[in-house]
């Protein structure tokens, strides 16, 4: 798969797309419901004047992103809707394009340097568009010479990683979108990206079947390469404290390299079907992945060991 449909916000709290349902799952009482039905017209229930708010229906929902009490989905037809956790309804939702192939590939949720909680989205018509949490007024858009896939912002909210239909990545201001950088040594598209807390460490994910890891401060070489079994790395997440860093693949795979042993030690877990998300919660204590297969669809949860000294970066 090539976006995110999974998102742990606790070791017991995880949103996860079920075919046109989002839905929370709790594990503690080992039951889901339902947050959102897009397969229904929905229609915003703030009215904020000027803003392009429209109702949208049948939604497929290509990629997500919840945090701090919000959900953000994108759809297939470059859809936009943002939902608050405590509040019945749709805040707000849009078309945010009328492109042909308009699809929304990826959503982040961040801080801004100043605090201030904002939204990207990254769409296939070539556009990186930036909003507003409180008023969901769109502040600026940047414009790239192809289908952009991916965006990640930096930890510190200054820098914004930009990946797509280009073997290279670009690093760009999240302010303006200025690029000040770009990080050359993939061989095909890339499809994901994630920040180390720490802000130094920038992982990108590529068709190449590689995710390479660079460090933001030199950007003239990759640190290591990091590989994959058969298919592109369309998945990537860093633990919060920066232990763990999780690949997946879009089928079958999900790797978990340990940051202390410079990357070496590594665990794969194999399954079967293709993988629609993956997520650590953030205590660090679980792994979350999902999968679509229409037979064999679940959502897996892996525990992180600490007793032994070889299980110590296991799950």
């Amino acid at each position: 798969m090539l976006r995110n449909l999974l998102w742990a916000t606790s070791k017991h709290d995880v949103y996860l797309m079920q075919n046109y349902s989002l839905m929370h799952w709790s594990s503690l009482l080992r039951r889901g419901k339902e947050v959102l039905n897009v397969a229904k017209p929905i229609i915003p229930t703030q009215d904020n004047p000027g803003l392009l708010s429209q109702s949208v229906s049948r939604v497929q929902v290509s990629t997500m992103a919840v945090k701090d009490n919000l959900i953000v989905a994108g759809g297939f037809q470059g859809e936009l809707i943002c939902k608050y956790l405590n509040q019945p309804g749709v805040a707000f939702c849009t078309k945010i394009s009328t492109d042909e192939n308009a699809i929304t590939n990826s959503v982040d949720i961040y801080h801004n340097h100043n605090g201030s909680m904002r939204i990207m989205t990254a769409n296939n018509d070539t556009m990186v568009r930036l909003f507003d949490v409180e008023t969901f007024a769109c502040l600026n858009h940047f414009s790239f010479d192809w289908s952009v896939n991916n965006t990640s912002v930096s930890p510190d909210g200054k820098l914004l990683a930009v990946l797509g239909d280009n073997t290279g990545c670009l690093i760009a201001d999240a302010n303006s979108g200025k690029v000040t950088g770009s990080l050359e040594g993939h061989l095909d598209y890339s499809f994901s990206s994630a920040w180390h807390p720490n802000g130094q460490i920038l992982a990108t994910g590529n068709q190449d079947t590689t995710c390479r890891l660079w460090d933001i401060r030199n950007l003239s070489k990759c640190l290591t390469v990091l590989k994959g079994n058969m298919g592109a790395i369309r998945a990537l997440r860093f633990t919060s404290d920066g232990r763990f860093l999780a690949m997946a693949e879009p089928a079958d795979f999900v790797h978990i390299f340990d940051a202390e042993s410079g990357y070496v030690e590594c665990q794969e877990i194999d399954l079967f079907g293709e993988i629609s998300g993956i997520s650590f919660s953030p205590d660090t204590e679980a792994l979350f992945v999902g999968v679509a297969d229409r037979t064999y669809g679940s959502l897996l949860e892996f525990n992180r060991r600490h007793f032994y000294r070889y299980s110590t970066c296991m799950f």
